[in-house]
């Protein structure tokens, strides 16, 4: 039997648009059983268990064939037991948790064939983008870009006085309707800006500087049309502001928003958040959270 453990992630953090993304602590569990039987037996319990495919289609399932194809061995039958405690399409990296757990789960029974960095490109096939895989895998808050055929991951640190805050509606947002919005070109201008205010929310995050991440938070890529199909978008990020928040993102694709504050302000912004959004007849948690260092962790 082998157990991962794999942490919600939130991307983009505003202007870091598919290449920045940040472990959180809210996690899946993941737990791999070889059985002598022909058929493959999925359960799934927790949170939206209802939702999760418990046929071969499963995204876990899917991970953990493409890591056994990889190698050209024939999977083992499995038994596949999943408990959720990341909300689904929510923003919070769902997706993401089941392909790195499925991915860890088939290289821990294959004897550990592949290196991390072999399973983190496996995982970022799959996923298409490095934001949510990255941080799920490793841990963290951390920068991808593309460096010949492969990737270079970079740690970006987060100063310990500051701590993301989230509000989780009870409505989904599906990754392909939020990019669906976003325009298919950009102006110079909008270049420029977000590649400044990347560079001051990446400093911001560093050193906890207030009026760094304020404005650094800001970005013209991605949130100014997602943020469209968000019910109480701007209500809530007002209440963020007046709370003492320095500034909200979505999270991901949305629908969750994500607030960076001080640890004193964290509790009282959460509050803030929630009543905001329940003023549009939505029912949200709302609660802080910190940043996951391990990344996944396996148990055999």
């Amino acid at each position: 039997m082998t157990k991962i453990r794999v942490p919600a992630t939130t991307a983009n953090l505003g202007a870091g648009f598919d290449c920045i993304g940040a472990a959180l602590s809210m996690y899946n569990e993941f737990t791999f059983t070889p059985i002598d039987s022909a058929d493959l037996v999925i359960a799934v319990q927790g949170l939206e268990a209802a939702k999760v495919d418990t046929g071969t289609s499963n995204l876990a399932y899917q991970a953990f064939l493409k890591l056994y194809g990889r190698i050209d061995r024939t999977p083992p039958v499995i038994q596949l037991e999943i408990q959720l405690g990341v909300p689904l399409a929510r923003g919070l990296g769902s997706s993401a948790t089941a392909i790195v757990g499925g991915l860890l789960g088939a290289n821990t029974l294959a004897g550990n064939p592949l290196s991390q960095s072999e399973v983190l490109q496996l995982a970022i096939e799959m996923e298409g983008h490095p934001d949510n895989v990255v941080p799920a895998l490793i841990g963290g808050c951390r920068l991808a870009a593309t460096a010949g055929n492969g990737w270079e991951i970079a740690d970006i640190p987060w100063h310990d006085s500051i701590v993301p805050v989230v509000a989780i509606p009870d409505f989904e947002l599906s990754t392909a309707e939020a990019r669906s919005v976003l325009p298919a070109e950009y102006s110079r201008a909008d270049a420029i800006f977000n590649t400044a205010h990347l560079g001051l929310m990446i400093r911001g995050l560093e050193t906890g500087n207030a009026e760094w991440l304020t404005a650094g938070l800001v970005d013209k890529i991605h949130q100014p049309y997602r943020q469209k199909l968000i019910i109480g978008y701007a209500d809530v990020e007002s209440a963020v502001i007046a709370a003492g928040g320095y500034g909200m993102v979505i999270s991901g694709a949305g629908p969750t928003l994500l607030a960076i504050t001080a640890t004193a302000r964290a509790e009282v912004v959460a509050t803030a958040m929630k009543k905001a959004w329940e003023t549009h007849n939505i029912q949200v948690q709302a609660h802080p959270l910190q940043v996951d260092w391990q990344g996944a962790v396996t148990r055999i």
